[in-house]
């Protein structure tokens, strides 16, 4: 992970520097360490910084569970953390990963962002562009929702 420079705050003032939400959340987005593929966006909370930062693997804040989320908990395809990154306003995280087993979207697909606008038709459609790799029913035993 990256060590803190010039400009950062002293390490106990660190998680002060993150501007959270009214619900107490800000964005991270995990990209591909290697190849600077986007693979998500999620959110954190200050819990989730401070497990992610300790561990070394995302942690994330699951809205629609209301609980932390351990990414791979159920899935297996963990995320290991090399460098964050914290935007210019301070309320959006970069968490630059590797994807174990290749896979950080519950479609079973590489990245979430799968599909493209097509604007060549009568009207712009959403065009599904990246295969499924493996079977959510297969990842996770039964049908996956967000």
């Amino acid at each position: 992970m990256t060590t803190p420079g010039p400009g950062t705050p002293a390490s106990g003032d660190w998680l002060a520097a993150l501007r959270f939400d009214d619900q107490g959340l800000i964005p991270a987005i995990a990209q591909d360490a290697q190849s600077g593929t986007v693979l998500m966006v999620a959110w954190m909370n200050a819990e989730a910084v401070q497990e992610t930062v300790r561990t070394g693997r995302a942690v994330y804040f699951s809205r629609s569970r209301g609980r932390l989320w351990r990414k791979g908990e159920e899935s297996g395809h963990v995320q290991q953390v090399h460098d964050i990154r914290l935007d210019c306003d301070g309320d959006v995280l970069l968490l630059k990963i590797t994807q174990i087993g290749g896979i950080a979207c519950h479609t079973g697909r590489e990245r979430c962002f799968f599909r493209g606008l097509d604007l060549n038709g009568d009207q712009p459609a959403w065009v599904e562009q990246d295969p499924v790799l493996k079977d959510p029913a297969a990842i996770y035993g039964h049908s996956h929702g967000h």
